[in-house]
């Protein structure tokens, strides 16, 4: 009897416990779920893969992406199935790096970009470098968090073009940096036209949404972590594995990007 009561105990427990996991997995309310969007973002931070993303417009294929995460890159110095090096220390926070170019307009006048943004354990930033390579000119912006500037540097076949250091005050005001950029009187003319309370309002209010859903990709239904927002008036979606790859960016401009197998029936 004792021996019965105890197998019937065992099965009770596995088809609960499979019930809820069947739950988590699915959901209710057509197998959505609401989660802290940090935890997606941390997931995004953490992730042990890079992000090969193919960037389309209009359906039109435009480029590539890739993101990678200091994670990732760390994992990679490592042989299969031997553990770090004694003495090994990661570095006390989070590192993105985004590569990759795109064509605009004409496909022989391609842009590539390239840059490194890093966080602190607490996700607050500590530097960023940017650098936006194309025919006519080369970009760079470079930024620590500790000296509260950015440096912004405009240079053609090895000759400097244009040099500023921007207050970070000043980036606060999307009118006073279009002033920099383009002059006075392009400045007068955007804040004439509203733009700089637009872009403003904007930047303060972007609030990301995250929800655990489900999706069609490469011919089976794979759970997946959704972050949504808008920004002047636009949507924005990051759909997110649940280990932290970027599967699929939608941005305006019927822009996005996505991984190959996204599109594969």
């Amino acid at each position: 009897m004792y021996a019965r009561l105890t197998f019937l105990g065992i099965v009770a427990f596995w088809v609960t416990m499979n019930v809820l996991l069947w739950r988590v997995e699915f959901g209710t309310r057509g197998g959505d779920t609401p989660v802290p969007a940090p935890l997606v973002w941390g997931k995004i931070l953490t992730a042990p893969d890079a992000s090969s993303l193919s960037v389309y417009q209009r359906g039109e294929r435009m480029g590539y992406c890739e993101i990678a995460t200091g994670v990732g890159q760390q994992m990679a110095t490592f042989d299969e199935g031997k553990p770090p090096a004694e003495g090994f220390v990661a570095h006390p926070g989070y590192l993105l790096h985004m590569a990759g170019n795109v064509s605009l307009g004409d496909f022989t006048n391609r842009v590539k970009f390239d840059g490194h943004l890093r966080l602190d354990r607490l996700r607050r930033w500590e530097e960023l470098t940017l650098k936006i390579t194309s025919r006519q000119a080369v970009i760079e912006i470079s930024s620590l968090a500790t000296n509260q500037t950015a440096h912004v540097k405009v240079s053609n076949e090895g000759q400097r073009l244009w040099e500023r250091e921007v207050a970070f005050t000043d980036l606060q005001d999307p009118g006073a940096i279009f002033q920099l950029l383009a002059g006075n009187q392009a400045g007068e003319l955007f804040g004439a036209l509203g733009a700089t309370g637009m872009l403003r309002d904007a930047a303060t209010r972007i609030e990301w949404n995250a929800r655990r859903t489900r999706v069609r990709l490469g011919g089976e239904t794979v759970p997946v972590y959704r972050l949504e927002t808008s920004a002047l008036g636009h949507a924005l979606t990051v759909d997110v594995s649940t280990l932290g790859e970027i599967l699929r960016i939608e941005l305006p401009g019927v822009i996005s990007a996505r991984i190959d197998e996204w599109s594969k029936p």
